[in-house]
């Protein structure tokens, strides 16, 4: 017998979570403000929808840096600190990690090493998905789908490869522990990755992936009890930026993790 007060406070909890969900996706130069992904050639070039010639000198891991040359008419200033671009500059990144570099009118630039290489995304407050954002669609609350589950932790935290929505970045995660829990009547196991705070993140496949959600979606739960219990409440499902637009380079599920039943939870596919 469920407990309706209990649904009641829940449901509210996860109103709530909407709304910061929302506004979080539509900040300036947010996920939704993508426009594109370039990889910087060897030799100084110009790119698209940005001024300035940029390149690279070689693979992150190796000490390989970026290089911008911009000139007062290219109209670029620095991010951080708003002077301007003007000059030959350098940036060094470790790969996965991002800088927002520089910015042009409603246009940021960042700089990322992804794949141990070299790129530019430019995102652009004026980008029709952020000019038509609203809200993400979701599927209404269903108490039924919070359920209970069992983390068992691993000896040691394991690295395991994984594909990434471009295909020219592959990616890897850590990997704690699995988490078994009971759904439409079938025992399902995803391998969970850690979160803050000790919670955890299930990045998963599910029957309703391109049909009303996008091709994968992840979440995350509260810290384990001590005796390894854990609640998931798939209503709190999110899909990663790749759902929204083209040039994200977003992790998807390791391999196996994969729910064999629909999850009509949380947020429905945008495009």
């Amino acid at each position: 017998m469920r407990n309706s007060s209990e649904d009641a406070r829940r449901r509210e909890s996860w109103l709530r979570f909407r709304d910061h969900r929302n506004r979080a996706l539509s900040v300036e130069h947010g996920w939704l403000t993508l426009t594109s992904l370039q990889w910087l050639p060897a030799e100084p070039a110009p790119l698209d929808q940005v001024t300035g010639l940029w390149s690279a000198n070689g693979p992150a891991s190796a000490g390989g840096h970026a290089t911008l040359t911009a000139n007062a008419d290219d109209g670029l200033y620095f991010m951080e600190t708003g002077e301007p671009a003007v000059g030959t500059f350098t940036a060094t990144l470790g790969n996965e990690e991002s800088l927002l570099w520089v910015r042009r009118g409603s246009i940021a630039v960042e700089l990322a090493a992804r794949g141990d290489r070299y790129a530019v995304r430019t995102r652009d407050n004026d980008s029709p998905v952020q000019a038509d954002f609203e809200a993400v669609p979701v599927f209404d609350y269903n108490p039924k789908l919070v359920v209970a589950g069992r983390f068992d932790e691993y000896d040691q935290p394991r690295t395991l490869p994984i594909a990434t929505s471009n295909p020219d970045v592959p990616g890897a995660i850590t990997a704690v522990g699995t988490v078994s829990f009971e759904l439409d009547g079938t025992r399902h196991t995803l391998v969970a990755e850690p979160e803050k705070l000790g919670a955890l993140s299930l990045n998963f496949h599910d029957a309703t992936n391109g049909n009303t959600t996008a091709g994968w979606r992840s979440v995350a739960t509260r810290r384990p009890g001590p005796d390894g219990t854990v609640l998931i409440d798939f209503n709190r499902a999110t899909n990663y930026p790749s759902a929204f637009t083209d040039f994200g380079t977003c992790p998807m599920p390791v391999d196996g993790n994969v729910i064999a039943v629909p999850v009509e939870a949380g947020e429905r596919r945008t495009r």
